[in-house]
């Protein structure tokens, strides 16, 4: 990621992203906590790609370089926290499910940025307990590192609906099946099938938040059928793909 913006402290603030706009490639020496009431948001670093909907947040750790995208519109709440405050012990980002009392304390806590008062300290103070009972959550495709990984990929990607086989693949990849399997194990750490299912609910996420009706979304992400999309969604969500958009504060 060329031009890195280095900000020392993370902001912690509330701000509105139009659908599509970006915030360039940065890094900050402090943690972040990065939530989207609305639409979907997508943070990327050169380990790949973090996505949340409205009801999920990506912890983003000091140091990490990382731009974000908004997928619809976002309203997009930050929570610098100092690089010796990390209440989740993690390393690496990470997406995180957000309760409805999580959410209000976001949303709450990034309202006045200027406040230092005790009531906002101790508000802080519960965010925090409240981030460590936070479930963590597999949202997230890595980047691939083996140029024949990485043209699997790139062609799903392209086309989420694509129905070719990890063999098929291959013979266009110039990679046997066997072996194409093994990078998606040792570089992924998930199956060809798990894989697969979660690029496409990452395209669905962007084509509902961009209003997609939900049936178009299942057709160009490759489910055979509405209602098989709409469990895998709920399953891996806790809502159904109708409403994802309904869950901003």
């Amino acid at each position: 990621m060329p031009d890195i913006r280095h900000t020392p402290q993370a902001p912690t603030r509330a701000q509105s992203l139009a659908a599509g706009e970006r915030i360039d490639a940065h890094r900050h020496d402090d943690h972040q906590i990065v939530y989207a009431g609305s639409g979907v948001l997508a943070v990327t670093t050169d380990a790949g790609i973090w996505f949340a909907p409205g009801n999920r947040a990506i912890w983003v750790p000091a140091g990490t370089v990382h731009a974000h995208r908004a997928h619809g519109h976002l309203d997009l709440h930050l929570v610098g926290l100092a690089a010796d405050d990390n209440p989740l012990g993690l390393d690496a980002p990470t997406v995180l499910a957000v309760s409805p009392l999580l959410r209000e304390l976001i949303v709450a806590y990034t309202r006045a940025p200027a406040d230092d008062s005790p009531e906002r300290h101790r508000l802080l103070a519960v965010l925090r307990d409240q981030l460590r009972a936070s479930p963590q959550q597999p949202l997230h495709l890595p980047a691939a590192t083996d140029p024949r990984l990485a043209a699997v990929c790139e062609i799903l990607h392209a086309d989420p609906a694509e129905p070719r086989t990890l063999a098929a693949l291959g013979t266009v990849t110039g990679a046997g099946e066997r072996t194409l399997s093994r990078l998606f194990r040792s570089e992924f750490g998930m199956t060809f099938p798990q894989w697969r299912t979660q690029s496409r609910l990452y395209h669905a996420l962007r084509m509902l938040a961009d209003g997609t009706p939900v049936t178009t979304v299942a057709h160009r992400c490759g489910w055979s059928s509405t209602s098989a999309f709409i469990e895998v969604f709920r399953r891996s969500f806790g809502h159904t793909p109708g409403i994802h958009n309904r869950l901003s504060p």
